[in-house]
């Protein structure tokens, strides 16, 4: 199978609560029927791709437990289980645990340190790994030695000031090319992908999703759209402008893997 042929994915509803989630600033935040509706548009969206689909019952609690990828990772040969940075999220890695043992033979955990898994990247040779204010050294490290474990890679990079989380930034459009906004087009950062730099005036962009043959990206955004379909690969837009308002974007809301 290919890099992207993911089969299954693993999502949870919004809690009504998701109107208080964590932003950067102090603008307003989401309205919780726009988010529901935005979230039911993406299962849709992966469902119609081929994938299994299974959607958690929201949790209250945690505002943000939405955004399942923060506290995993999830990979062929097994999960990793994280620790965000933010306090408050904390929380949503002992909830999330028994669903990944129940789908996964090998959960492991972090040592020490915070992880939060928007800065994480996965890439065909390696897994990047970008130190933020939810990201430090220490959860790196410990990740490192977890992806070592199934048979991994991981390379530490930084990711710039003003950047919450890496994949805020860049999002893989296929397995040799990798979009960014213009403070992340760096060849160090990224090594031999090849990078397309998304305009200013849309960087929300950057946090695409391919699954499959399709790049999944947000809407309104048209020159972001004919920089990855200039390169063969379809794209379908969708709408992301309420979870937009809590920092988040279409990588975070899913845990997509292939099944053996």
């Amino acid at each position: 199978m290919g890099f992207f042929d993911f089969t299954n994915a693993l999502l949870r509803k919004p809690a009504t609560s998701v109107t208080d989630g964590l932003r950067d600033g102090d603008h307003d935040g989401p309205a919780y029927d726009d988010v529901a509706r935005e979230h039911a548009a993406y299962a849709g969206a992966l469902r119609e791709l081929g994938l299994e689909v299974e959607v958690l019952p929201p949790l209250e609690s945690f505002p943000d437990s939405i955004f399942v990828e923060d506290p995993a990772l999830v990979f062929g040969e097994g999960a990793i289980l994280l620790n965000p940075g933010a306090p408050t999220r904390a929380g949503e890695v002992a909830e999330i645990a028994p669903e990944l043992e129940r789908r996964f033979e090998r959960v492991l955990t972090l040592a020490e340190g915070h992880v939060d898994g928007g800065d994480i990247l996965t890439t065909p040779d390696e897994v990047l790994i970008g130190l933020s204010a939810r990201t430090d050294a220490d959860g790196a490290k410990a990740l490192i030695a977890a992806l070592a474990v199934l048979g991994l890679s991981g390379r530490v990079v930084t990711t710039p000031p003003g950047v919450l989380h890496f994949k805020t930034g860049c999002g893989l459009i296929d397995e040799e090319t990798v979009a960014v906004i213009a403070e992340l087009d760096d060849q160090e950062m990224f090594g031999s992908l090849r990078r397309v730099v998304i305009p200013a005036n849309e960087a929300a962009a950057a946090n695409l999703l391919r699954v499959r043959g399709t790049v999944l990206i947000g809407e309104g955004f048209p020159k972001a759209r004919e920089l990855v379909e200039a390169l063969g690969v379809k794209t379908q837009a969708l709408p992301v402008s309420e979870i937009g308002k809590i920092d988040a974007g279409l990588s975070c809301m899913s845990l997509r893997w292939q099944a053996a």
